[in-house]
């Protein structure tokens, strides 16, 4: 059995599972000297600890209240080059951002931007989502984004996809109730797939559109998509209860 059929280990248990797959790019060309320096610099002050397993073995939640002061708490899922969550950032100073990306490239994209915006109400987990899912407590998330995910267009690969019930039932459960879900997509079969799935973990569609959101800032990867042809949606869920 070659590692692309192996089965995928379990991922909605409340404490996550030792060992995980990971698909995808951890890092990608060479990083420019000012990347490296804001990864050396910024990077260990923006990253929460405790979300790791070697940190926190006993997978006790993290104390969001320490963090943000108790104000709420949203979560970008892979900020790419982190041009959205910047902007999100400094449009909304009274909340507090998490954002997840294991792609090293991206993180240094990303703590670049926070030096020049000189926002301050974000962190960083530059790793898989899962784990930080394992460590946030229960009902505490009120928005979560998912802007271009990667589409793993084969379709024997669309079990890698976020939109399935290995990850979308640990976010139903980190949402608190009424909490809204967006998902950005340029590929119409994501769209058939989130609109099968995320119903599925406990999430009402409430938009579907071919216009995106008045708050939205259009990502490198929404560029791309538009030199090129494809045709961007917005999904808007809303989680149940």
């Amino acid at each position: 059995m070659s590692d692309d059929d192996a089965p995928e280990s379990p991922r909605g248990e409340a404490d996550g599972p030792a060992w995980r797959n990971f698909y995808g790019r951890r890092s990608g060309k060479t990083l420019r000297p000012s990347q490296k320096v804001y990864l050396s610099e910024d990077l260990g002050r923006l990253r929460p600890e405790g979300i790791t397993r070697e940190e926190n073995p006993e997978r006790r939640p993290l104390d969001l209240g320490a963090l943000f002061g108790g104000r709420p708490v949203w979560l970008e899922i892979g900020f790419g080059g982190g041009e959205h969550m910047v902007h999100m950032a400094a449009r909304n100073p009274g909340i507090g951002l998490i954002g997840c990306e294991p792609f090293v490239n991206g993180v240094a994209m990303l703590l670049g931007k926070i030096r020049a915006a000189g926002v301050e109400n974000l962190l960083v987990h530059p790793g898989d989502v899962r784990d930080l899912f394992d460590v946030l407590p229960e009902a505490s998330v009120s928005k979560a984004f998912l802007n271009y995910p990667d589409p793993w267009p084969k379709k024997r690969h669309h079990r890698r996809r976020f939109v399935t019930q290995g990850y979308l039932a640990p976010l139903a459960r980190v949402l608190a109730p009424g909490a809204t879900f967006r998902i950005a997509t340029d590929i119409p079969d994501y769209v058939r797939q989130s609109l099968e799935e995320v119903p599925q973990a406990g999430f009402d569609l409430v938009a579907q559109s071919g216009e995106a959101w008045e708050d939205w800032l259009s990502t490198r990867y929404e560029q791309k998509a538009l030199r090129e042809g494809r045709v961007p949606h917005y999904l808007t869920f809303r989680r149940q209860g």
